[in-house]
């Protein structure tokens, strides 16, 4: 049963839908700029013909229907991680199966991992595409002002990349309202039309996109590859989740999204049916010439507020890698004290930057910018269908046959568009395959040399039960104080422990083994977040448990452990933490590229004081030299 948070209503529910407006439906939202152009006036343009434009609005309107409404909408949302929504949520719920084992358990994590470092690739195309399409309508306004274009699209990407470190609190109660003007004069615009050409509504009989593709054989399949682009958005659907819910983002598409996208790619549509050459900016063509300047700065609003929405998403993917162990640890910065998604990571916002500014000086359009579009967001909507499948199995229990065919009828409009992209390889879709391909083996990089980095230290320490045996025997001086060793096992006594009281003979009077682990799921209620259990001779183990949506913080835990009755003073505790140098060897564990690539990025990882915010002057580091 539902609870009231997870099922609002009134002016709760209003306000969730208002701002899941704003970051749910941006992408999506801003499709119409360029979706329906491509089809008729992009690199695999198709004639406007009748029979050609019904046919592509019929495509249009029964992958709206089938994708976002039927797959996402009614379907994957309710694979939920305790609320949570996304690829990665996705694959900790599949990742944690124990009736999954050995080389399928693999390789649905990595599906998983892979779909994931795809969305970068998307992270650095939306914001081009997008803002550079908005800023394209300036040409009927001005012709004069064709050749500034680009420059007018790189100052407004950058000045929005370089804002990201002060956070968007201030301005993110404007996202929803911009988007829901922006979505009703789409409704109005196409209304006009679809009023004015009532007949274009013929298609929505599925019979107009089959006939499509049946006439125009190979021609008619690429353009799929345009019609894709109304749909890529739709995993934002399923990320945002978290945040707002269910029924909030449903309520959304039905009442406000779905009508207003499927009014205006009609209205674009019908215009195109008795003006031809409007194929150049049909979305632009549609607006009356005195209202073409006032749209141009509402599109580019709209397109800012989509970009922003991609970039926090992929700061978002980066927090909750690093938490699963995926990536090094680096500074999260939170921008806002009352919305726990705003954060901010420097490396990524700036690789974002600078790969995005390439792709606008290298393709110099949107038209051009269209072809790298949408083979990410096909292969990751691919790989959710694969892992939604072992969830139906697993975590559903559904039957083989009603899996299996739910599934296979995801993955024949999955495939059918994915092949469509694939057409596009050589004109740029390559870009988003080798930024996940880079991400990807960057994240198995790292998980496998922490893993080989790991075992080389259970190597140099002994079990706990061990060392309690060997204390009496070492019998050292006990000082008072409280020690604070950070482990990364349960189980075993961390280096530098081993080292303290092997050189300098001491052990304090209370002793603390602290071990921080990321479960499976988004956040750890408070009161299971601490574990405490005493093993002797003043030892004791605290256990701490954090959700991988979670930012652990040493005042957080010392103030938990207080309310389990533990005495532990942040002031006057010691903590003594590992510090390991790397060195490659003759035979590394894993390819010596790799072994070279995990020590660059163990060097260059935020340290543990500073990731757990320990107070620096409480800190006391031993080292420790290991071989890969």
């Amino acid at each position: 049963m539902e609870t009231v948070a997870e099922n609002p209503s009134g002016k709760r529910l209003a306000a969730l839908s208002l701002a899941a407006l704003g970051v749910v439906f941006g992408d999506i939202g801003t499709s119409p700029l360029y979706a329906l152009r491509e089809c008729f006036h992009g690199e695999y343009a198709i004639a406007v013909t009748p029979d050609n434009v019904l046919g592509v609005l019929s495509l249009i309107f029964w992958a709206l229907l089938l994708i976002v409404t039927v797959k996402y909408l009614l379907f994957i949302l309710r694979a939920d991680n305790h609320g949570e929504g996304g690829v990665i949520a996705l694959t900790a719920l599949v990742r944690p199966m124990r009736v999954v084992k050995g080389t399928v358990a693999w390789l649905l994590v990595g599906l998983g991992l892979f779909a994931s470092c795809l969305l970068y690739g998307d992270g650095m195309i939306t914001p081009a595409i997008s803002v550079m399409s908005a800023i394209e309508g300036l040409d009927l306004i001005a012709p004069a002002c064709q050749p500034y274009v680009v420059h007018i699209t790189l100052a407004i990407l950058i000045g929005l990349f370089l804002i990201q470190k002060h956070g968007t609190a201030m301005v993110g109660a404007l996202f929803g309202p911009i988007i829901l003007l922006w979505l009703g004069c789409l409704a109005v615009l196409g209304f006009i039309q679809v009023a004015s050409h009532p007949a274009v509504l013929v298609a929505v009989s599925p019979w107009h996109g089959l006939s499509f593709l049946l006439r125009n054989h190979l021609h008619g399949f690429v353009v799929l590859g345009a019609v894709f682009l109304v749909v890529t958005g739709a995993e934002a659907i399923y990320a945002d989740m978290g945040h707002f819910g269910r029924r909030p983002i449903r309520l959304t598409w039905f009442v406000v999204a779905l009508p207003s996208l499927v009014l205006n790619y009609f209205g674009q549509g019908a215009n195109l049916l008795h003006h031809p050459a409007d194929a150049y900016h049909p979305f632009y063509a549609i607006v009356p010439r005195w209202g073409l300047a006032p749209m141009v700065g509402l599109a580019t609003m709209a397109t800012i507020i989509a970009s922003q929405a991609v970039i926090t998403g992929a700061f978002s993917l980066t927090s909750q890698a690093i938490r699963l162990g995926y990536l090094p640890r680096l500074r999260v910065t939170h921008t806002s004290a009352q919305h726990r998604g705003q954060i901010y990571v420097a490396p990524v916002n700036w690789l974002l930057m600078l790969c995005t500014i390439g792709l606008v000086l290298g393709f110099q359009s949107s038209s051009r910018l269209a072809a790298a579009y949408g083979v990410a967001v096909t292969t990751t909507m691919l790989i959710t269908s694969i892992l939604y499948f072992k969830v139906l199995r697993t975590l559903r229990h559904w039957s083989l046959y009603a899996a299996a065919s739910l599934t296979a009828l995801f993955l024949v409009v999955d495939v059918s568009f994915l092949s469509a992209n694939l057409t596009k390889i050589f004109h740029g879709a390559w870009f988003p395959l080798v930024v996940g391909l880079f991400f990807f083996l960057v994240m198995v990089t790292w998980k496998q040399g922490s893993d080989i980095l790991a075992a080389r230290m259970r190597a140099l320490t002994m079990d706990v039960e061990d060392f309690l045996g060997r204390v009496p025997e070492e019998n050292p001086a006990r000082i008072p104080g409280q020690a604070f060793f950070l482990t990364r096992s349960r189980d075993i006594v961390p280096v530098a422990m081993l080292q303290n009281l092997r050189h300098n003979k001491i052990l304090h009077t209370k002793v603390y083994l602290l071990h921080i682990r990321t479960e499976e799921i988004p956040r750890v209620p408070n009161f299971d977040k601490i574990e405490v259990e005493k093993i002797g001779l003043g030892i004791s183990r605290i256990i701490v448990h954090y959700g991988f949506m979670e930012e652990p913080d040493i005042r957080t835990i010392f103030s938990l452990c207080r309310g389990q009755g533990l005495d532990v003073d942040l002031d006057q505790a010691s903590f003594f933490l590992g510090r390991e140098k790397l060195t490659v060897g003759e035979h590394p564990a894993m390819s010596r590229w790799r072994a070279v690539l995990f020590q660059f990025l163990s060097r260059n990882a935020m340290d543990a004081a500073s990731f757990f915010n320990i107070p620096s002057d409480r800190v006391i580091e031993v080292g420790a030299r290991l071989e890969l």
